[in-house]
Protein backbone atom coordinates (compact mmCIF):
# COMPACT_ATOMS: atom_id res chain seq x y z
CA UNK A 1 0.00 0.00 0.00
CA UNK A 2 1.73 3.16 -1.07
CA UNK A 3 2.43 5.92 1.51
CA UNK A 4 -0.39 8.40 0.70
CA UNK A 5 -3.04 5.52 1.41
CA UNK A 6 -1.77 4.32 4.68
CA UNK A 7 -1.67 7.77 5.90
CA UNK A 8 -5.44 8.61 4.51
CA UNK A 9 -6.16 4.77 6.20
CA UNK A 10 -4.63 6.73 9.49
CA UNK A 11 -6.43 9.70 9.42
CA UNK A 12 -9.85 7.62 8.98
CA UNK A 13 -9.15 5.24 12.18
CA UNK A 14 -8.41 8.38 13.64
CA UNK A 15 -11.37 10.12 12.49
CA UNK A 16 -13.90 6.53 13.57
CA UNK A 17 -11.63 6.20 17.10
CA UNK A 18 -12.28 9.92 18.05
CA UNK A 19 -15.92 10.03 16.83
CA UNK A 20 -16.46 6.76 19.20
CA UNK A 21 -14.86 8.29 22.22
CA UNK A 22 -16.83 11.78 21.48
CA UNK A 23 -19.96 9.60 21.89
CA UNK A 24 -18.48 7.97 25.52
CA UNK A 25 -17.82 11.26 26.80
CA UNK A 26 -21.41 12.20 25.58
CA UNK A 27 -22.24 9.19 28.03
CA UNK A 28 -19.61 10.19 31.01
CA UNK A 29 -21.07 13.40 31.07
CA UNK A 30 -24.53 11.71 32.35
CA UNK A 31 -22.37 9.79 34.41
CA UNK A 32 -20.32 12.77 36.18
CA UNK A 33 -22.09 13.06 38.80
CA UNK A 34 -22.36 9.59 40.48
CA UNK A 35 -18.52 8.53 39.31
CA UNK A 36 -17.35 12.31 41.07
CA UNK A 37 -19.73 11.22 43.97
CA UNK A 38 -17.32 8.01 44.51
CA UNK A 39 -14.40 9.61 43.74
CA UNK A 40 -14.69 12.66 46.40
CA UNK A 41 -15.49 9.26 49.40
CA UNK A 42 -11.85 9.22 50.15
CA UNK A 43 -11.22 12.89 50.39
CA UNK A 44 -14.09 13.30 52.72
CA UNK A 45 -12.39 10.46 54.88
CA UNK A 46 -9.70 13.08 55.43
CA UNK A 47 -12.40 15.62 57.45
CA UNK A 48 -13.69 13.15 59.51
CA UNK A 49 -10.02 12.07 60.37
CA UNK A 50 -8.15 15.11 60.89
CA UNK A 51 -11.20 17.60 62.28
CA UNK A 52 -10.04 20.06 59.98
CA UNK A 53 -11.71 20.95 56.24
CA UNK A 54 -10.86 18.58 52.91
CA UNK A 55 -12.31 18.42 49.38
CA UNK A 56 -11.48 19.27 45.78
CA UNK A 57 -11.23 22.50 45.17
CA UNK A 58 -11.86 24.75 42.33
CA UNK A 59 -9.29 27.97 42.16
CA UNK A 60 -10.84 29.31 39.02
CA UNK A 61 -14.00 30.02 37.52
CA UNK A 62 -13.67 27.41 34.65
CA UNK A 63 -11.93 24.99 36.75
CA UNK A 64 -15.67 23.34 37.25
CA UNK A 65 -16.65 23.05 33.78
CA UNK A 66 -12.61 21.74 32.94
CA UNK A 67 -13.02 19.77 35.54
CA UNK A 68 -16.15 17.76 34.33
CA UNK A 69 -14.94 18.13 30.53
CA UNK A 70 -11.87 16.18 31.56
CA UNK A 71 -13.33 13.30 33.72
CA UNK A 72 -16.71 12.83 30.86
CA UNK A 73 -13.67 12.54 28.44
CA UNK A 74 -11.45 10.00 30.58
CA UNK A 75 -14.84 8.11 30.85
CA UNK A 76 -15.50 8.16 27.23
CA UNK A 77 -12.17 6.77 26.99
CA UNK A 78 -13.61 3.71 28.83
CA UNK A 79 -16.66 3.04 27.33
CA UNK A 80 -15.30 3.53 23.82
CA UNK A 81 -12.30 0.93 24.22
CA UNK A 82 -13.71 -1.59 21.78
CA UNK A 83 -13.86 1.03 19.24
CA UNK A 84 -10.87 2.34 19.49
CA UNK A 85 -8.83 -1.08 20.51
CA UNK A 86 -10.66 -2.05 17.33
CA UNK A 87 -9.47 0.83 15.04
CA UNK A 88 -6.03 -0.18 15.88
CA UNK A 89 -6.15 -3.65 14.81
CA UNK A 90 -8.25 -2.03 11.52
CA UNK A 91 -5.62 -0.26 11.04
CA UNK A 92 -2.46 -2.90 11.01
CA UNK A 93 -5.28 -5.84 9.24
CA UNK A 94 -4.13 -5.05 5.62
CA UNK A 95 -0.72 -5.88 5.74
CA UNK A 96 -1.44 -9.26 7.28
CA UNK A 97 -1.87 -12.47 5.93
CA UNK A 98 -5.27 -14.38 6.33
CA UNK A 99 -3.78 -16.41 9.17
CA UNK A 100 -2.18 -13.30 11.00
CA UNK A 101 -5.07 -11.63 10.71
CA UNK A 102 -7.05 -14.77 12.81
CA UNK A 103 -4.56 -14.47 15.34
CA UNK A 104 -4.62 -10.42 15.39
CA UNK A 105 -8.42 -10.79 15.85
CA UNK A 106 -8.13 -13.10 18.79
CA UNK A 107 -5.88 -10.72 20.45
CA UNK A 108 -7.98 -8.01 20.47
CA UNK A 109 -11.06 -9.60 21.12
CA UNK A 110 -9.18 -10.53 24.73
CA UNK A 111 -7.77 -6.76 25.14
CA UNK A 112 -10.90 -5.46 25.86
CA UNK A 113 -11.87 -7.29 28.14
CA UNK A 114 -8.40 -7.23 29.82
CA UNK A 115 -8.37 -3.47 29.26
CA UNK A 116 -11.18 -3.27 30.99
CA UNK A 117 -10.89 -5.67 33.91
CA UNK A 118 -7.44 -2.95 34.49
CA UNK A 119 -9.86 -0.35 34.85
CA UNK A 120 -11.83 -2.10 37.19
CA UNK A 121 -8.86 -3.01 39.79
CA UNK A 122 -7.74 0.71 38.98
CA UNK A 123 -11.01 2.34 40.38
CA UNK A 124 -11.21 -0.26 43.49
CA UNK A 125 -7.58 0.47 44.42
CA UNK A 126 -7.63 4.34 43.99
CA UNK A 127 -9.42 5.21 46.99
CA UNK A 128 -6.43 3.01 49.18
CA UNK A 129 -4.16 5.13 47.32
CA UNK A 130 -5.36 8.31 48.31
CA UNK A 131 -6.40 7.76 51.41
CA UNK A 132 -2.74 6.07 51.96
CA UNK A 133 -1.25 9.57 50.30
CA UNK A 134 -3.58 11.36 52.63
CA UNK A 135 -3.03 10.10 56.18
CA UNK A 136 -0.27 12.15 56.69
CA UNK A 137 -2.49 15.06 56.80
CA UNK A 138 -1.86 16.67 60.54
CA UNK A 139 -4.32 16.85 63.42
CA UNK A 140 -6.47 19.92 62.74
CA UNK A 141 -5.06 20.72 58.82
CA UNK A 142 -6.97 21.44 55.80
CA UNK A 143 -6.28 19.06 52.88
CA UNK A 144 -7.72 21.12 49.79
CA UNK A 145 -7.28 19.66 46.88
CA UNK A 146 -6.94 21.04 43.25
CA UNK A 147 -10.07 19.67 41.18
CA UNK A 148 -7.24 19.53 38.04
CA UNK A 149 -4.49 17.57 39.53
CA UNK A 150 -6.91 15.35 41.41
CA UNK A 151 -8.17 14.23 37.94
CA UNK A 152 -5.18 13.50 36.79
CA UNK A 153 -4.03 11.72 39.66
CA UNK A 154 -7.09 9.57 39.56
CA UNK A 155 -7.29 9.05 35.60
CA UNK A 156 -3.48 7.98 35.27
CA UNK A 157 -3.77 5.31 37.91
CA UNK A 158 -7.36 4.20 36.59
CA UNK A 159 -6.02 3.93 32.89
CA UNK A 160 -2.48 2.95 33.88
CA UNK A 161 -3.67 -0.13 35.02
CA UNK A 162 -5.98 -0.60 32.15
CA UNK A 163 -2.92 -0.38 30.22
CA UNK A 164 -0.95 -2.81 32.35
CA UNK A 165 -3.27 -5.26 31.64
CA UNK A 166 -2.77 -5.07 27.77
CA UNK A 167 0.94 -5.68 27.93
CA UNK A 168 0.71 -9.75 27.75
CA UNK A 169 -1.37 -9.27 24.86
CA UNK A 170 1.06 -6.50 23.36
CA UNK A 171 4.19 -9.56 24.50
CA UNK A 172 2.00 -11.98 22.66
CA UNK A 173 1.57 -9.87 19.36
CA UNK A 174 5.12 -9.17 19.10
CA UNK A 175 6.38 -12.76 19.51
CA UNK A 176 3.63 -13.85 16.68
CA UNK A 177 5.03 -11.55 14.61
CA UNK A 178 8.70 -12.81 15.11
CA UNK A 179 10.15 -9.72 16.95
CA UNK A 180 10.40 -11.11 20.57
CA UNK A 181 11.33 -14.21 21.14
CA UNK A 182 9.73 -15.90 24.70
CA UNK A 183 13.07 -16.77 25.72
CA UNK A 184 13.66 -13.03 26.01
CA UNK A 185 10.80 -12.35 27.66
CA UNK A 186 11.46 -15.11 30.45
CA UNK A 187 14.82 -13.57 31.22
CA UNK A 188 13.01 -10.39 32.71
CA UNK A 189 10.81 -12.17 34.89
CA UNK A 190 12.57 -11.08 38.03
CA UNK A 191 12.83 -7.59 37.36
CA UNK A 192 9.10 -7.94 36.11
CA UNK A 193 8.22 -9.74 39.35
CA UNK A 194 9.79 -7.02 41.49
CA UNK A 195 7.99 -4.41 39.64
CA UNK A 196 4.37 -5.42 39.74
CA UNK A 197 5.16 -6.09 43.77
CA UNK A 198 6.16 -2.07 43.70
CA UNK A 199 3.20 -1.44 41.68
CA UNK A 200 1.10 -3.01 43.91
CA UNK A 201 2.41 -2.09 47.21
CA UNK A 202 1.78 1.69 45.93
CA UNK A 203 -1.77 0.75 44.04
CA UNK A 204 -2.87 -1.19 47.59
CA UNK A 205 -0.90 0.17 50.57
CA UNK A 206 -3.05 -1.63 53.27
CA UNK A 207 -1.97 -2.99 56.71
CA UNK A 208 -1.87 -6.07 55.66
CA UNK A 209 -0.43 -7.74 52.59
CA UNK A 210 -3.43 -9.74 51.01
CA UNK A 211 -4.15 -5.84 48.97
CA UNK A 212 -1.48 -6.28 47.28
CA UNK A 213 -1.55 -9.69 46.24
CA UNK A 214 -4.85 -9.56 45.27
CA UNK A 215 -3.42 -6.92 42.91
CA UNK A 216 0.11 -8.56 42.27
CA UNK A 217 -1.30 -11.75 41.57
CA UNK A 218 -3.60 -11.81 38.71
CA UNK A 219 -0.91 -9.26 36.80
CA UNK A 220 1.57 -11.80 37.27
CA UNK A 221 -0.78 -14.55 36.13
CA UNK A 222 -1.54 -13.00 32.74
CA UNK A 223 2.47 -12.37 32.73
CA UNK A 224 3.41 -15.73 32.66
CA UNK A 225 0.80 -16.88 31.00
CA UNK A 226 2.21 -14.70 27.96
CA UNK A 227 5.24 -16.53 28.44
CA UNK A 228 4.23 -19.44 28.49
CA UNK A 229 2.33 -19.15 24.94
CA UNK A 230 5.30 -17.11 23.52
CA UNK A 231 7.39 -20.20 24.65
CA UNK A 232 4.83 -22.70 22.94
CA UNK A 233 4.33 -20.87 19.72
CA UNK A 234 8.51 -20.58 19.27
CA UNK A 235 8.58 -24.15 20.02
CA UNK A 236 5.79 -25.00 17.36
CA UNK A 237 7.55 -21.75 15.05
CA UNK A 238 10.96 -24.16 15.53
CA UNK A 239 9.23 -27.53 14.47
CA UNK A 240 7.90 -25.85 11.44
CA UNK A 241 11.08 -24.29 10.04
CA UNK A 242 12.84 -27.81 10.95
CA UNK A 243 10.09 -29.78 8.60
CA UNK A 244 10.88 -27.22 6.22
CA UNK A 245 14.34 -27.51 6.29
CA UNK A 246 14.20 -31.54 5.73
CA UNK A 247 11.25 -30.86 3.04
CA UNK A 248 13.23 -28.66 0.92
CA UNK A 249 16.62 -30.75 1.44
CA UNK A 250 15.07 -34.10 0.58
CA UNK A 251 13.39 -32.32 -2.65
CA UNK A 252 17.36 -30.76 -3.49
CA UNK A 253 18.04 -34.18 -2.92
CA UNK A 254 15.80 -36.20 -5.16
CA UNK A 255 17.26 -35.15 -8.27
CA UNK A 256 20.89 -35.25 -8.08
CA UNK A 257 19.78 -39.46 -7.40
CA UNK A 258 18.44 -39.79 -10.25
CA UNK A 259 21.27 -38.06 -12.25
CA UNK A 260 23.32 -40.50 -10.44
CA UNK A 261 20.84 -43.63 -11.82
CA UNK A 262 20.67 -42.19 -15.22
CA UNK A 263 24.64 -42.39 -15.29
CA UNK A 264 24.87 -45.82 -14.05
Amino acid sequence: MPLLEHLRELKNRLIKAAIGVLIGAIAGWFLYDPILEELQAPVRDIAQRTGGISGVNFSTVGSPFDFKLQLAIQIGLVISSPVWIYQVWAFIMPGLTSKEKRYTLSYMAAAVPLFLAGVWIGWIVTPNVVRALTQFTPSGFSNLIDGREYIDFVTHMVLFLGLAFLVPVVLVGLNAAGILPGKTILKAWRITVLLVFVLAAIAAPGADAISMFMLAVPLLALFFAAIGLCLLRDRSRERRQAKMVEETESSADTPTSREDLDKF
